[in-house]
């Protein structure tokens, strides 16, 4: 596995205005998640597979969402490792810390928020191999 950036998050108070606006700035497809209780817009950058998985070479996509504290400004990448518990268990060996612990996304994998020893967020995502 070659640790890449496999998503990326935008926050805002209010999603749906923000939805709008990088759909006509880029011409990104950005859905709603249709699932009851998850606030969540999936954003398509790029042409994808069955499993939602990027086609293009290098093509990540990303996800919209309520801003989860008042201080997250800024886009957050989540890079692939092949497991999120010993890239946590990594982080805080290495001077980071952790600030989202391991989060299921149901049939689709794992993901940690970190801050690296100079503040600077970022997210580990780990697939689900056993996801349909």
């Amino acid at each position: 596995m070659n640790k890449t950036v496999a998503h990326f998050e935008i926050y805002g108070d209010n999603p749906e205005k923000l939805a709008e606006f990088y759909k006509g700035l880029f011409g990104w497809k950005i859905e709603k998640v249709p699932n009851p209780g998850m606030d969540y817009w999936m954003i398509g950058t790029v042409p994808t597979d069955g499993k939602g998985m990027p086609t293009a070479p290098g093509g990540i996509n990303g996800g919209l969402m309520k801003r989860p504290t008042p201080e997250a400004r800024a886009w957050l990448n989540y890079v692939t490792v092949p497991s999120v518990d010993e890239a946590a268990a990594q982080v805080r060996k290495m001077g980071g810390t952790v600030m989202r612990p391991k989060t299921a996304v149901p049939k689709m994998g794992w993901f940690v928020v970190a801050m690296d020893p100079e503040q600077n967020a970022f997210g580990i995502w780990q697939d689900d191999s056993n996801a349909a």
